[in-house]
C-alpha cells in the first residue's frame, strides 16, 4: 500500500506531455499491484522521484518485499500469557530467537501488566504479509481480546518482519508510557495495529532504520493508535513515521523520517495531529492515495493539523493521487524545499484516466507558501479562511478565500474556477495580489458567472483574465 507520483505541468502542452508518461506509468504500477498482495508492500516498492511519477512509488508502509513463503506456523510466543489470566511482572528479561515466535504473546482475553521490561529478539520471519497482517514475529504480540500494558524499560528486535509491539482484532489493546523501541530489520515498525485492534502510546520512543519500516503503522482490517508526546525516527527506504489505513492520532509528538516521506495515508482513513512535528527528507512531505491491494478500502483519506510543523525535504509538502485527499490546516509551520505545496496527480496505482488526484485543501488561520498544481486527471480545490494567506502560483485549481484571507500570486497562475474574491472600487481584487503576474479564469464555468468573464485588476498589480 503506498503512493506514487508528484507530476504536473504549468502548461497545457507539458500536461498533455505528462499525462501521456503517467498514463504509461500507471498501467505499469497496476500490473505490479496485482502481483503483491501486501498493501504497505506495494507502497514499499522502488521509491518515485521526488518530482513525479517518472519514478516508482514512494515507498515506505508497514510491509515490505521480504521473502512471500507461506508461515510455517502460527504465531507464538515464548512466553505466553492466555485463557482469561491476570499477570503483573516487574523487571523482567524477555526474549527469542526462533524464527517466527514472539518474546511475548497475549492472547485470549489474558492480562499481562509489566514494569521496566528488556525484551530482545533476534528470529526471523518466514512471511512478510504474515507478520504485517497478523504480527507473526513481533516481539510483543496482542491477540483475540487481550490486553498489555507496559510501563518503561526497552523492546529491541534485530530480525526481519519483527515489530516491536503488534495488537490484532478488536477487543486486543496495549497501553505503552515510557518505553524505547528499536527495531532494525527489514520490516520492523516500531508498533502496529491490525483488525481492530487498539493502542495507545505515551511517551515513547521509537528508533527503526532498515527497509519498510514505519515507526507507527495500521495494516489490514484497520485499527486505532493514538500517540501522546514520544519521539519517532526512522532512516530506512520506504519507511515513513506514521503509515495510517486506520485511525492515528498524536499530540505533542516528533516523527522524522530521512529515507521516506513523514507520513502516509492509504484508503478511507485518517491521521490527526496536535502540536506534532513531522520531518520527511526524502519523497515529500505526506502523501494521501489508495493502492487498491486490499489494505484499506475507500477513497478519502483525511489529514489534520492543528499547530506544530511539516518539513519536506524533496517534493511536494503534500501529494494526492488516486484517491480524494482532505487536507485541513491550523497555523502549522509548512516548509517544502521544493517550492511545491500540494501537487495532486495520476501516478503508479489505480486505472488509466481515472487515477488522478482529489485533494481539498482547508486552511484556517495560516499561512501557507508554495505552488498548487495537478494534472489533467486530478483536482484541486482551496479554501483560504480567517486570515489565511497563500504565496505561491496555482495550476489548474480552484479557490476559495473569505474577505480576510489573501493570495499573492507570485507567476502567471491558472484557475478553474474563483470564489469569494474581494472586488473593490472599479474592477480591482483586493485580496488577490498579481504583483505584475496574469491569473487566467475559466469563465465558461458555472461557478464563475459572477465574474461576468471580465478582465480585473489584481492588487499590486497584475490582472485577472477569462478563458477560452
Amino acid at each position: 500500500m503506498l503512493h506514487d507520483t508528484h507530476g504536473l505541468s504549468c502548461e497545457r502542452k507539458k500536461i498533455l506531455s505528462l499525462g501521456r508518461a503517467l498514463t504509461g506509468l500507471a498501467t505499469t504500477g497496476l500490473l505490479i499491484g496485482i502481483l503483491v498482495t501486501s498493501a504497505h508492500a506495494q507502497y514499499l516498492q522502488n521509491p518515485p522521484s521526488a518530482d513525479g511519477p517518472e519514478g516508482s512509488p514512494p515507498g515506505a508502509g508497514p510491509g515490505g518485499p521480504l521473502p512471500r513463503s507461506q508461515s510455517n506456523g502460527k504465531p507464538s510466543g515464548a512466553y505466553t500469557v492466555s485463557a482469561g489470566a491476570t499477570k503483573t511482572e516487574t523487571a523482567k528479561k524477555y526474549g527469542s530467537s526462533a524464527q517466527d515466535v514472539s518474546a511475548i504473546m497475549v492472547t485470549e482475553n489474558a492480562t499481562l501488566t509489566l514494569i521496566s521490561p528488556t525484551i530482545e529478539t533476534s528470529g526471523e520471519t518466514s512471511s512478510n504479509d504474515a507478520s504485517s497482517f497478523f504480527g507473526l514475529n513481533a516481539a510483543v504480540l496482542v491477540t483475540k481480546g487481550a490486553t498489555l500494558k507496559i510501563s518503561g524499560g526497552s523492546i529491541v528486535t534485530s530480525g526481519e518482519g519483527a515489530n516491536g509491539v503488534f495488537v490484532t482484532d478488536a477487543g486486543s489493546s496495549a497501553i505503552l508510557s515510557g518505553l524505547k523501541i528499536v527495531a532494525s530489520g527489514n520490516g520492523g515498525h516500531g508498533v502496529m495495529v491490525s483488525a481492530g485492534g487498539a493502542m495507545t502510546l505515551t511517551e515513547v520512543d521509537m528508533i527503526t532504520s532498515d527497509a519498510h519500516s514505519a515507526a507507527v503503522a495500521i495494516d489490514r482490517g484497520g485499527g486505532s493508535i493514538n500517540v501522546i508526546g514520544g519521539e519517532a525516527t526512522t532512516s530506512g527506504a520506504g519507511s515513513p513515521g506514521i503509515y495510517s489505513t486506520g485511525t492515528i492520532t498524536a499530540t505533542g509528538s516528533k516523527f522524522t523520517a530521512t529515507g521516506s516521506e513523514a507520513a502516509v495515508i492509504e484508503g478511507q482513513n485518517s491521521i490527526t495531529l496536535k502540536n506534532s512535528v513531522l520531518v520527511g527528507k526524502k519523497l515529500c512531505g505526506v502523501m494521501i492515495y489508495q493502492s487498491f491491494s486490499g489494505g484499506a478500502e475507500g477513497q478519502r483519506g483525511v489529514l489534520t493539523m492543528d499547530g506544530g510543523s511539516l518539513s519536506a525535504a524533496e517534493g511536494p509538502a503534500f501529494f494526492v493521487t488516486n484517491t480524494t485527499g482532505e487536507i485541513a490546516l491550523t497555523k502549522v509551520t509548512i516548509t517544502a524545499a521544493s517550492g511545491t505545496l500540494l501537487r495532486a496527480s495520476a501516478g503508479r496505482w489505480g486505472r488509466k484516466g481515472t487515477n488522478g488526484g482529489k485533494a481539498v485543501l482547508t486552511a484556517t488561520t495560516q499561512t501557507l507558501v508554495g505552488d498548487l498544481v495537478c494534472d489533467e486527471a486530478s483536482t484541486i480545490t482551496a479554501n483560504l479562511r480567517k486570515n489565511s494567506t497563500l504565496t505561491g502560483t496555482i495550476k489548474g485549481a480552484a479557490l476559495t478565500l473569505d474577505a480576510t484571507s489573501n493570495w499573492n500570486v507570485t507567476g502567471d497562475s491558472t484557475l478553474t474556477s474563483l470564489t469569494g474574491a474581494s472586488i473593490g472600487l472599479g474592477t480591482t481584487i483586493a485580496n488577490l495580489h498579481g504583483n505584475g503576474h496574469s491569473v487566467r479564469y475559466d469563465g465558461s464555468l458555472q461557478a464563475n458567472q459572477w465574474l461576468s468573464g471580465k478582465t480585473y485588476k489584481l492588487a499590486d498589480g497584475g490582472q485577472l483574465i477569462p478563458f477560452p
